[in-house]
């Protein structure tokens, strides 16, 4: 089990329970602008609703094109370091709420679709922000580039996911034009 310390420990206590952040080492300045606006967001929810939420830990660790993620059974929010930052003002200013609405979502209604109605509502009335199933911010340095094959023709990129298949057995790939097998290329 993740150990977790209480970002928020001042003397004056929160209306609800401090945001738990997985322990990993120091936080960025960037990553301690983030909960801080996330706490922001949960005080401004609770004073519009009339009700208190209890925070969700926070992680650090998403990786890939998702700039964030709710896991709503475990009040969990885990954010992408490398997007944010990349784009740290808009990533805070529109990720945090965003998935803080799937908490909030889930918290108040229950099951529902995860960009619906309700969602949609909380994010205009809450945070007036423009409701958005995904973020614009460009993903080159977190996207993969694939793994290099090659055959007769030259080389091809494969996939992570399908190098990881030929690396276990699953699978094998033939060139489209020529039709050989293709072989991983030598590395550097």
């Amino acid at each position: 089990m993740r150990k977790l310390f209480n970002f928020f420990s001042s003397s004056a206590a929160p209306a609800s329970p401090p945001v738990q952040v997985e322990r990993t080492g120091d936080h960025s300045e960037l990553q301690l602008a983030l909960l801080a606006h996330l706490e922001h967001c949960y005080q401004l929810a609770e004073h519009a609703l009339q009700q208190r939420f209890p925070r969700p830990e926070v992680g650090f660790r998403l990786r890939g094109r998702s700039a964030g993620t709710a896991h709503l059974q475990q009040n969990r929010l885990r954010f992408n370091p490398v997007l944010l930052q990349e784009n740290p003002d808009s990533f805070i200013a529109s990720v945090v709420p965003h998935e803080i609405c799937h908490l909030l979502c889930h918290r108040l209604y229950g099951r529902v679709k995860p960009h619906g109605r309700e969602w949609q509502t909380l994010m205009l009335e809450l945070f007036q922000q423009t409701p958005s199933t995904t973020h614009s911010f460009s993903t080159a340095s977190v996207t993969p580039t694939g793994v290099s094959y090659l055959c007769d023709c030259g080389e091809l990129k494969l996939s992570i996911r399908r190098h990881n298949k030929v690396l276990r057995g699953q699978s094998h790939y033939a060139c489209r034009r020529c039709g050989q097998r293709l072989q991983q290329a030598r590395q550097g």
